[in-house]
């Protein structure tokens, strides 16, 4: 038996078990068979028209519309379910409880008149919470650009530089756009920043460098007056795409890089620059795609080779595994990371001072934000476009604004 197909049967039981329960919900509430049948029906629309799409997507294709809306919809309709079933299965595990206690004890336990009627509006009730989220999220929250500024200080830090202002943006993932109205609105918000320089970490498509093509003069809009620059990341390479020879990867790969110079900016191959203002300077490096289980092109060495020990340098390095694992401890000294890869996994709940959670924290020690290690510092952009999930909910496509300081 293939892996494949076990991983389909398990992933089927875990469906049905949740959809039971989803059922259960439904039936302690309503008689009407055409709302039971046809809340079942919607799922098992959802869920046929995902395996389809897996079993029948074809990898040279890239990642297509069908595809992320298939993971959309699937979505969908599982995340309110799987709500649905820890309460109702909560309620379960207390019940065969009471009669365990109920026949050791030989007393009768009486289950609570209306319990489970009620655990079902409730449950369905929080259900709503999710299925309203994710459909924000499709329809509205890919879009909802939000504007982060932070104002960091460092004690070696050129005086000419004290206010040297950086807007950060990464993961542009072009083959997902599909509202060129509201990607103008975001390109509109970079240039409304009026930073000093605008940085790009990387993902500048899905797959293929004909994703670009659409939006390439929208992109060569932003305007930066010390210079735009940029590094390639994991989906950059064309790694996740099946290619009828070897030439046509790279010629793909090479088309990617081209595009960097036809919007302005200044693409970072294992190199770096130096940037020069009132007679001082800073280095900017940037490697390859260097990520934990990724691409591993990335050479901090090669990319740093002229650059001195005592310069003041900042390093673009789209996954922020690279800084985990090769960064923040090197005695070279990267005062400043800027990356990106994980998107936050468009979904969380972040509450400034409250909260701030994500699937994405069990994969990544840093995962969305400004982190602080050694005196050394990494900003994780949560990313301007979207990749696979076709939306994002709780975490918003992100244009990072860094003002430098003198400390």
């Amino acid at each position: 038996m293939s892996r494949w197909l076990v991983t389909v049967i398990i992933i089927s039981a875990i469906i049905i078990v949740f959809e039971a329960y989803a059922f259960q919900a439904i039936k302690t509430l309503t008689k009407i068979k055409i709302i039971r049948y046809g809340w079942l029906l919607i799922g098992l629309l959802a869920y046929v028209n995902f395996f389809y799409v897996m079993f029948t997507y074809d990898r040279s294709h890239g990642q297509t519309r069908e595809f992320q809306w298939a993971v959309g919809m699937l979505l969908l309709v599982l995340v309110p379910k799987v709500v649905i079933f820890i309460l109702m299965f909560g309620e379960d595990v207390v019940r065969w409880i009471q009669k365990g206690i109920s026949f050791l004890s030989k007393e009768e336990t009486k289950e609570l008149v209306g319990r489970r009627t009620f655990l079902s509006k409730l449950a369905l009730g929080l259900a709503a919470l999710p299925f309203a989220s994710l459909l924000y999220g499709i329809f509205k929250g890919k879009y909802n650009y939000k504007v982060l500024k932070y104002q960091l200080s460092f004690k070696d830090l050129p005086e000419a530089f004290d206010g040297f202002t950086i807007s950060h943006i990464t993961d542009i993932h072009s083959g997902s756009f599909d509202n060129k109205e509201k990607i103008k609105y975001g390109v509109d918000l970079i240039n409304e920043q009026e930073s000093d320089m605008i940085l790009f970490t990387g993902d500048i498509v899905n797959n293929f460098a004909h994703e670009m093509n659409d939006w390439v003069s929208m992109f060569s809009e932003l305007k930066a007056p010390m210079g735009k620059y940029s590094i390639l990341g994991n989906h950059d390479y064309g790694d996740y795409s099946d290619w009828k020879t070897p030439e046509d990867k790279i010629a793909n790969f090479q088309a990617v890089k081209e595009i960097h110079p036809k919007i302005g900016f200044e693409l970072l191959l294992n190199e770096n620059r130096y940037i020069e203002k009132d007679g001082e300077r800073i280095a900017l490096v940037g490697v390859e795609n260097w990520g934990k289980g990724f691409n591993k092109a990335g050479d901090l060495q090669l990319a740093s080779k002229g650059v001195q020990q005592e310069d003041f340098k900042i390093l673009l390095s789209h996954d922020p595994s690279h800084w985990e694992y090769k960064v923040k401890q090197d005695d070279f000294n990267y005062q400043l990371t800027l990356s990106g890869h994980t998107h936050g996994l468009q979904f969380g709940i972040e509450i400034p001072g409250w909260i701030k959670w994500s699937p994405s924290k069990y994969v990544y020690k840093q995962w969305a934000g400004l982190y602080k290690e050694f005196d050394r510092y990494i900003n994780v952009n949560r990313g301007f476009g979207y990749h696979a999930f076709p939306g994002r909910v709780g975490i918003w496509p992100e244009i990072t604004v860094i003002e430098l300081k003198k400390a």
